[in-house]
């Protein structure tokens, strides 16, 4: 499995200061960072709009807890949730490249 162990950890769970997540440093957790970057841009696109996590499941298809899993960095969200997510927001989520992730 890509990742080995370290997917057995949450990504927040890699952090440095998980209480500092979606902010937290993670050096030398390339993909940990990417699912920060993503759950970064989505807390940020829900305040902007004023979105609650039910409305956010409504418009984009994806489970409530999963979107709150996602925010706080507790799952390794798959593909096809973050397409699901950006298409109900009509916004890219996915950062433009690993090195524009946080923390890196």
């Amino acid at each position: 499995m890509v990742g080995g162990r370290r997917r057995s950890r949450s990504p927040r769970d890699l952090a440095e200061d998980p209480e500092d997540w979606p902010h937290a440093n993670l050096s030398g957790h390339p993909a940990a960072a990417v699912v920060q970057a993503i759950a970064a841009a989505l807390q940020a696109v829900m305040a902007e709009r004023g979105l609650s996590f039910r409305r956010l499941a409504e418009v984009s298809g994806v489970n409530r807890q999963t979107v709150n899993d996602v925010v706080v960095g507790r799952c390794w969200q798959d593909v096809a949730t973050i397409a699901q997510l950006e298409a109900g927001l009509a916004v890219r989520l996915w950062p433009a490249s690993p090195a524009g992730a946080g923390g890196s």
